[in-house]
């Protein structure tokens, strides 16, 4: 007995855990880095989500990748209107199935796509280099939000370096077009992927926020 009650972690896994995720922290900045390098704009998502979808595959999950389909979507209450071209707005999603299921399903979610970069000549380095100067990491997209999309895929890594899993499927979601409607959520969403609980790395000034307009 641990004494831990139902759904609590004990303290020394806890610390285990979060040990395992500092010892990864180099590698985690080296691949946040690497995806902030793909120029990830609105329609331009392609190049960053395969280079995030070999990456998954190579992790052993099930993996899944689609453009975003408009019709499924168009009479979905959450559905915003576009006349942008889809065809290289890609979502990809990495399945962690166990092969005994226990308790309940989460949901990893983050976006690929960037805000437009604005004015070269009012940057310092080039947007799609990353530097980092005093323990800060400049370079667009990367706290808004491929910094987040990694720490969802590192979590799971430090998971399984300790010989752990979770009981329950975790889906590990980068999606497009967050930016400008969520239809790439959305998508993701319609196409099946749901759980019991989300959980999106958006940085809230180290808040927890349950819910948002939009």
């Amino acid at each position: 007995m641990n004494g831990c009650a139902p759904g609590e972690i004990d303290a020394g896994l806890s610390q285990e855990i979060l040990a395992a995720v500092s010892d990864k922290f180099d590698s985690q900045m080296a691949f946040t880095m690497d995806l902030m390098r793909h120029a990830s704009l609105r329609g331009q998502e392609a190049e960053a989500q395969t280079s995030l979808y070999t990456a998954l595959e190579e992790r052993g999950y099930a993996m899944d990748r689609w453009a975003i389909d408009v019709d499924p979507i168009q009479d979905h209450p959450g559905f915003s209107p576009v006349k942008v071209d889809y065809t290289n707005a890609l979502n990809v999603v990495a399945s962690h199935r166990p092969c005994n299921h226990r308790g309940r399903s989460l949901i990893l979610n983050g976006h690929i796509d960037v805000v437009p970069t604005g004015p070269l000549e009012m940057w310092t380095h080039p947007p799609f280099e990353p530097q980092i100067e005093a323990d800060w990491l400049y370079g667009r997209g990367g706290g808004d939000m491929k910094a987040g999309l990694c720490a969802n895929i590192f979590a799971m890594d430090a998971l399984r370096d300790l010989g752990l899993q979770p009981s329950a499927e975790v889906y590990i979601q980068s999606v497009t077009e967050e930016e400008c409607t969520g239809n790439g959520a959305l998508s993701a969403l319609v196409r099946g992927y749901q759980a019991d609980a989300a959980i999106i790395p958006e940085p809230e000034d180290e808040m927890l926020v349950r819910a948002n307009v939009g």
